[in-house]
This record gives structure tokens, C-alpha cells and sequence, in this order.
């Protein structure tokens, strides 16, 4: 990066988004006027391909749309038609869009439950052969939403990607999309009268890491797991934190076994644990877990962390960065040794994307 190289954080939120800017040294932040006011915007992207930020938002009047930038937030499009089922489910939300980086290809997910694919930037949609699964007739909503809200493709195979539905599972295709397996096998699922079944369980995050493609971590409703094998297998992590259940997940891009979370209290409490905010972070891939408190509050901190509101630069060390549903947008430039507040009083944080540019 040159010495005019800048770090954009996107912060959607419940009644828009905002645009955070600093230099490399992420010490001071410059806050922009709010874009695509009034909507919830439930995913913000960066498609490195053509560096078009895309973002996916909901309105109370208007409904779900897909909008993107090739400016970098300054000025946003929105597209035509966003992609639903041909029946009478539509679409209530769309949760994510996600490009794939070898070829001009984006994947949405939506809610209810649902992948699409779109081959020409989004102009049209095509439904993907995982949303008539056998097994997609036992998905059921979570929280409210049946959703899936995580696609994650291969950085190293082309053909392979993986999806999770909440509550339905982790779900692989090694074929591009023809074929797909559930890939639940070590997961927990304590709300169902079997506990280990394979699928349904409710996934909250999934990710991949993006120099080691075997690795995956996701942050489950009953536990945190770590995956060696592409998902074939996972193994349970959740000890050494204070509960099992969150949302949220980052890593350092250099290091597989970094991994960051937050745990919250119970699916019925849904805040912070024990009311204070603590980031945990392993770097022995979930053998042990360090607590990371500076600069944040440790007591009555009664705060929620959304799926999509924690993310990661790619600098070195890395930033973390995260968002509350109180509006508060929280900052590390050491790897989460220390935190320092980016904005306060925002709407409630639904999603981050950190972007680093040349200008």
C-alpha cells in the first residue's frame, strides 16, 4: 500500500449507513454523512474484481432491495429486481450477496431460506438447486427468520462453496452449485429432540479462511466449531469462553488458527455475557481463548453483536472492528489488544465491512 492508502469501514444500521474513514494508522476517524437513509442494511460487501461495494437493505414501505457503489459509498444504484422464489414464499429479506473472485459471478441469500445465483451483476437471478433439497423441508425459522445468511466460496477451488441456514445447517457443493451435502457431522442442535442430527442445526456465522480453504470456524446456537476438513468434520470450541451462544465471527487473514468472537448470554437474554464487553481470541485454533477488555466497558454493558456486525481488515496486524445494537462502533488496530470508539449513537449496528484502498 502507498503512503495515501485509505481504510473505509462501512457501518450499516438500522436507519442507513455510514461510511467511517482513517489512514493506515486507524487512529483517527472521519465520519460521512449517512447513504441509503431509512433502511436496515443488513450486509455490506466489497467485490474486490471490480471494486463495487454492494450492500443488501430492507425497508418498512419499500421492501428488500440490492444496491452498490463504484465509488466507494459516495453514490449508490440500486438493481432492478432482487432475486425471490417463484412461489408464494417472495422474498422478505435479502441477507447477503457474496462475489466469487475467479469469475463475474454473485450469490444472494435470502430469507425465507433460499441461495440464488447471478451471472451478469445481478441483472437477473437464477434459484440454485439447494433450495429443493430433500432436507430443506425440515428447515425451520429461527428467532423469527429462516433465513440463510452466510456464502462463503473456496478461495483455492472454484467449483466448491459452502452455505448456512439458520436454522437448517451447514450445507457444501463441490460440483459449482449442482449437487449439495449437509455438512453438519460434530454440531449440536439442543433444541431438537436429537440433539446431533444432520441437519438443522441453527448456524449463526460461517466463514472460511482465506489462505488455508480446509479451515472453516462457525459461531453455532449451541457452541463455537472449528472445521480441518472443508466441514466434513467439526470440532467443538466453546471451551474457555463464557457461554456457548453469539453471533459473530474474525480472523487474521495470515493466521488459520486466529479466530475472534464475542459470547452473549443465552438465547433468551441475547447480550453480552455476564454485561460485559469482551472480545475472546484464540490463536491455537480454539484450544485456548484470551479475553481482550481494554478501552472496553466491563460492567453493564447489556449489549447485542448481530452476525454480520464484526469483521477484519487485511492489514498487518490486523484491525477488528464491531458494532452494537446501542451504536456504538468499537476499533482495534493491534489485533484486538486495545479498543478505541470509532462512532457513538448510531442506530442500532446491523453490519461492518472494513475496505482497504490505494486512495
Amino acid at each position: 500500500m502507498n503512503a495515501g492508502s485509505k481504510l473505509r469501514l462501512f457501518v450499516g444500521t438500522r436507519r442507513g449507513l455510514f461510511v467511517a474513514r482513517t489512514d493506515l494508522s486507524r487512529t483517527a476517524w472521519q465520519l460521512e454523512e449517512p447513504q441509503l437513509v431509512g433502511r436496515e442494511v443488513y450486509h455490506v460487501m466489497h467485490d474486490e474484481r471490480r471494486s463495487r461495494v454492494w450492500a443488501t437493505t430492507w425497508h418498512s414501505v419499500w421492501g428488500a432491495h440490492v444496491h452498490y457503489s463504484e465509488d466507494l459509498g459516495r453514490t449508490w444504484s440500486v438493481l432492478d429486481t432482487v432475486p425471490h422464489h417463484e412461489d408464494s414464499r417472495g422474498v422478505r429479506a435479502v441477507w447477503c450477496v457474496t462475489a466469487e473472485r475467479a469469475r463475474a459471478r454473485l450469490y444472494a441469500g435470502i430469507e425465507p431460506a433460499g441461495l440464488f445465483v447471478s451471472e451478469d451483476e445481478g441483472a437477473t437471478w437464477a434459484a440454485s438447486s439447494l433450495n429443493a433439497h430433500p432436507t430443506s423441508e425440515r428447515w425451520q425459522p429461527a428467532g423469527g427468520s429462516l433465513a440463510l445468511h452466510s456464502i462463503v466460496t473456496d478461495p483455492e477451488v472454484p467449483a466448491r462453496l459452502w452455505c448456512a441456514v439458520s436454522s437448517g445447517g451447514v450445507y457444501r457443493s463441490d460440483d459449482d452449485g449442482a449437487t449439495w451435502q449437509p455438512k453438519n457431522r460434530g454440531t449440536r442442535a439442543e433444541f431438537l429432540p436429537q440433539t446431533r442430527p444432520e441437519t438443522g442445526q441453527c448456524v449463526h456465522k460461517l466463514i472460511v479462511h482465506p489462505a488455508r480453504s480446509n479451515r472453516l470456524y462457525q459461531q453455532n446456537h449451541c457452541g463455537t466449531y472449528r472445521s480441518d476438513d472443508g466441514g466434513d468434520s467439526w470440532i467443538e470450541i466453546t471451551e474457555g469462553l463464557p457461554s456457548d451462544f453469539g453471533y459473530v465471527l474474525a480472523t487474521d487473514v495470515r493466521d488459520p488458527d486466529c479466530l475472534y468472537v464475542v459470547p452473549e448470554d443465552s438465547s433468551d437474554m441475547r447480550t453480552t455475557a455476564a454485561g460485559r464487553l469482551r472480545v475472546y481470541r484464540t490463536r491455537d485454533a480454539g484450544a485456548s481463548w484470551t479475553a481482550l477488555t481494554r478501552g472496553l466497558p466491563q460492567q453493564n454493558a447489556y449489549v447485542s453483536l448481530l452476525r454480520e456486525s464484526m469483521t477484519n481488515d487485511t492489514l498487518d496486524p490486523p484491525g477488528i472492528y464491531f458494532g452494537t445494537s446501542g451504536g456504538h462502533v468499537f476499533a482495534s488496530a493491534h489485533a484486538g489488544e486495545n479498543w478505541g470508539l470509532v462512532a457513538g449513537y448510531l442506530p442500532r449496528v446491523l453490519s461492518i465491512c472494513a475496505v482497504v484502498t490505494a486512495d
